[in-house]
């Protein structure tokens, strides 16, 4: 599979970047889309071939309507929904926005751009692919919010793919575990004290592109999140005890705490 039009949203930085800069190796075209223009002529000046650069907010009406316009001039075959907020932390510190803003960019903007694009995708027998998290099958203590919103992606998922199925419209949900990018540094303290592995957000991108090529289902890292997925939806009180246990940590509260500050612990 080469020589589609791939649009992928928070294209500028992180995975996004590394999808794009892979899509454009195996020779795809692209159209990339996030808030900040610096970020996207960034990410387009790394790639062999040509890209569309869309300044556009996801979660606005009128952000969408960009992108829409965009794909309906230059055509779609894959729509990739990656942008994403992150928030860690306890519940107790939880603020009314950053509910607001993370459910906007995580749940609502993916559905919202994917009924938006649906005429463009059916065109073409196209795919939306939808980056989630081990997160949406694992909930973790201290990312109750962040765990809830890929759970809800994953279960968007799920519906849409056997919703397009007649229409001939592929659903992917590829689902990383923890990765190297800027927003790592919002729950840098949490790191160590929970024992959690980072990938390079180029791994992912790989990764991820062979699952979007073969038209899978889902994808999972090749890791122990792997089993410990399996794990969850088989034997999922197995789970609670190991991640109870974690959250009792005084180390863990304590890296909680600074999570919810921003601070490095």
């Amino acid at each position: 599979m080469s020589g589609k039009i791939v649009l992928i949203t928070g294209a500028g930085s992180g995975i996004g970047r590394a999808l794009a800069l892979e899509a454009d190796r195996l020779g795809h075209r692209l159209i990339l889309v996030g808030r900040r223009e610096a970020n996207l002529r960034n990410t387009a000046a790394g790639l062999a071939g040509k890209a569309r650069i869309v300044l556009a907010d996801v979660t606005t009406p009128d952000g969408r309507e960009v992108i829409r316009a965009a794909a309906a001039d230059e055509g779609l075959d894959i729509l990739i929904n990656n942008a994403g907020r992150l928030a860690s932390g306890r519940i107790d510190g939880l603020k009314d926005q950053d509910l607001a803003e993370l459910v906007a960019t995580n749940i609502a903007a993916p559905v919202v751009l994917t009924r938006d694009l649906l005429p463009a995708l059916e065109r073409q027998h196209g795919q939306v692919v939808n980056i989630g998290s081990v997160f949406g099958d694992i909930g973790f203590p201290y990312f109750a919010l962040y765990s809830a919103s890929k759970f809800a992606l994953r279960g968007f998922s799920e519906a849409l793919r056997r919703e397009l199925a007649p229409r001939g419209i592929s659903v992917t949900y590829i689902a990383p575990r923890a990765t190297r990018t800027a927003a790592t540094e919002s729950f840098r303290s949490l790191i160590g004290p929970m024992a959690m592995a980072l990938d390079d957000p180029e791994t992912v991108a790989c990764h991820a592109w062979r699952a979007i090529t073969a038209r899978k289902r889902e994808q999972f890292p090749k890791s122990r999140e792997r089993f410990f997925v399996a794990l969850q939806r088989l034997r999922p009180q197995l789970i609670d005890r190991a991640l109870a246990r974690m959250a009792k940590d005084p180390a863990v509260i304590a890296a909680a705490r600074h999570a919810e500050t921003g601070e490095k612990a």
